[in-house]
């Protein structure tokens, strides 16, 4: 089979409708979610209106408690990516909810979590749930 410019030109479109999810969404905006927030700690601690408490400041990570009038969180950001899903893995044995951004991710109740994710933005992931284990 010979490609031709019309065929080319037609698995290019297939290609981008297809990149592109045909227009339809991926539903955040739908539900009124922001795009991800980047940025340092502080940035991001501004825009929920926080004073971080800074906890850990390293190189690779640099950890803040956070209080809004939702409640408390614990505020992360990462040097890499890599520390970053490293960190949220070990993290989520522990149970919670994680708000999670590009190098950033916030750890608190649903109710604090979800209430971050109207300014932030980002992707909520649930901790492993102890409550249901028996000894």
């Amino acid at each position: 089979m010979r490609l031709t410019r019309p065929m080319l030109a037609v698995a290019g479109a297939v290609a981008v409708l297809a990149l592109a999810g045909c227009g339809s969404g991926d539903g955040k905006a739908e539900a009124g979610i922001p795009v991800t927030a980047t940025g340092s700690l502080e940035s991001l601690a501004a825009k929920v209106k926080c004073a971080p408490d800074m906890q850990i400041d390293s190189d690779e990570v640099r950890q803040a408690i956070c209080k809004v009038s939702a409640g408390k969180f614990v505020f992360a950001t990462f040097a890499t990516d890599r520390g970053q899903r490293e960190w949220i893995n070990d993290a989520k044995d522990y149970g919670g909810f994680y708000l999670v951004g590009r190098k950033w991710v916030a750890v608190g109740t649903d109710k604090v979590v979800k209430a971050l994710q109207t300014t932030l933005g980002g992707e909520e992931e649930i901790g492993v749930d102890h409550s249901k284990h028996t000894s």
